[in-house]
């Protein structure tokens, strides 16, 4: 499957590193004109090395106010991937408030942040646009000590049906992917426990884990105009 974004203005949420940094060199590569979002500088200027030309951002996406000011007159962007993500590990028991406000504020309330800068432009414009979030299995099936984690990730399964019965009036699709642990450094925080690790590739129909083609290739197809029917999808690798 031939993809084209050449000269497409693209945001990517969550760029420093795992699939997000990924779907930033896969975007670009495919002609779009990219801008890096992360909070971490060092990686935001490796990617710019591997990637000449890209905008680069650097930002706390859990600081509304910081958000908005960074990202508030970026400029046209027609495709956007909201990737950003933390993933505390805590018993549901010893859940603490700073945990639970912190993994709200960067899984789920950026996103719909920067969902609303971005789809506000696509509207002004008039132009069509795309959005895909990046979700987990685990907003379908839960892991031990993730219950925060997951409760973001389940909540942005309903946001993305919601924001796509809302925005497709403008013809603004919105999807999301659910992917298995995909075996990035965050990913492999999952798979600290041995016997975990064995449940979930037992449980997953072809046995294994994701790597981040996998999951940067499904965005990049919601992204195109190859899916271009396809709107409020929460679909993935999601565990059987």
């Amino acid at each position: 499957m031939q993809l084209n974004f050449r000269g497409l203005p693209a945001l990517v949420t969550g760029a420093g590193k795992g699939i997000g940094r990924d779907t930033v060199k896969a975007l670009h590569a495919l002609g779009a004109k990219v801008v890096a979002v992360s909070r971490t500088d060092a990686d935001l200027v490796s990617l710019s090395e591997e990637c000449p030309g890209i905008q680069t951002v650097c930002v706390d996406l859990g600081d509304w106010d910081a958000t908005e000011r960074a990202l508030g007159n970026v400029g046209p962007v027609d495709l956007l991937v909201n990737n950003a993500a933390v993933v505390p590990l805590q018993p549901f028991l010893e859940v603490t408030k700073e945990v639970f406000d912190r993994t709200f504020s960067v899984n789920l309330r950026s996103l719909v942040q920067v969902s609303q800068i971005v789809a506000r432009g696509m509207i002004h414009r008039g132009v069509p646009g795309s959005i895909v979030h990046v979700s987990s299995m685990v907003a379908h099936v839960t892991l031990p000590n993730l219950s925060v984690y997951s409760s973001t990730k389940g909540a942005i399964s309903v946001f993305t049906r919601a924001m796509a019965a809302e925005l497709g009036p403008y013809k603004i699709r919105v999807n999301s992917v659910n992917p298995t642990v995909v075996l990035t450094a965050m990913g492999q925080k999952v798979l600290t426990d041995p016997e975990i690790a064995r449940k979930l590739k037992e449980r997953h129909p072809l046995q294994k884990f994701a790597e981040t083609e996998d999951v940067v290739n499904s965005i990049l197809f919601l992204l195109s105009d190859r899916s271009a029917s396809t709107s409020g999808s929460d679909a993935g690798f999601t565990l059987s």
